[in-house]
């Protein structure tokens, strides 16, 4: 139960590190910086998505014979029209947009960036809970290593995360320390999720397939509707595309090497 309550943690805390940059870095991202960041947290996703959720998904379908893919093609579309909800009714601002999403409200400006952070961070926290429960369902397809490298994964791409958000914050007028806090506070909601997702896989194992790649569609929407937008904005850069392939190599080498 330990491993299990560090996994949940591990993400969070990356988060918190980042967040902390504020204590000692410049006010504001440049441009090129922004890019990397979304370009590399793209790659660990996509990546994360690929490895740590489809394949075991389709790997425990695999008595289903040429109908494997089922499951996950359903888990799938599942999670990306979950995500298409939140993302229409939660109002959220996303880093550099000058129009607020989802329903019209009077939010703050920094509540609404802080939404977005957390809306990103739902998915990332259910794909924790899910791969975690298969883990403790005694699942052959998913391994400790093969979690803990998921969890790792994506606490290294919440470390950027969490100076994304602290960072500006504190440009707009934030003390430091109020800033560290928002920025820390928009990653609570994956181990919320982790810990929801992995109580309710606890009484649904026979849905695990579906949990999985449901978490896996959530993370590929929000990867192409924010990420790759985000690593792509202004002038043309390959700097995107060339962190995406590093964070891709790396998620892909942490759970292949610890799975």
């Amino acid at each position: 139960m330990k491993e299990v309550l560090w996994g949940v943690l591990i993400p969070f805390i990356g988060t918190a590190a980042g967040a902390f940059c504020v204590f000692f870095m410049k006010k504001t991202l440049g441009l090129q910086v922004q890019r990397a960041l979304s370009g590399f947290a793209a790659g660990v996703m996509v990546a994360a998505s690929i490895w740590s959720l489809l394949i075991p998904a389709m790997q425990q379908s695999d008595g289903m014979g040429k109908l494997t893919f089922v499951p996950a093609a359903v888990g799938f579309a599942l999670g990306v029209g979950f995500l298409l909800l939140l993302d229409s009714v939660i109002p959220h601002l996303h880093l550099n947009a000058e129009k607020a999403e989802g329903v019209k409200s009077r939010l703050a400006k920094t509540t609404m960036m802080i939404l977005a952070v957390t809306l990103h961070n739902i998915p990332e926290g259910m794909a924790i809970g899910v791969v975690y429960a298969g883990m403790l369902s005694g699942s052959s397809q998913i391994t400790s290593g093969g979690a803990f490298a998921l969890a790792l994964g994506i606490a290294i791409q919440n470390f950027p995360e969490g100076a994304i958000i602290s960072m500006p914050l504190h440009a707009e007028g934030k003390s430091k320390g109020i800033s560290f806090l928002y920025g820390t506070l928009s990653g609570i909601v994956e181990p919320i999720a982790a810990v929801i997702t992995i109580l309710a896989a606890g009484l649904i194992v026979p849905a695990m397939p579906y949990l999985l790649s449901f978490a896996a569609g959530a993370m590929i929407y929000v990867v192409v509707e924010e990420l790759i937008p985000g690593m792509s904005q202004g002038e043309h850069s390959n700097t995107g595309v060339v962190m995406f392939s590093a964070g891709f190599m790396l998620m892909m080498a942490l759970d292949v090497a610890l799975g």
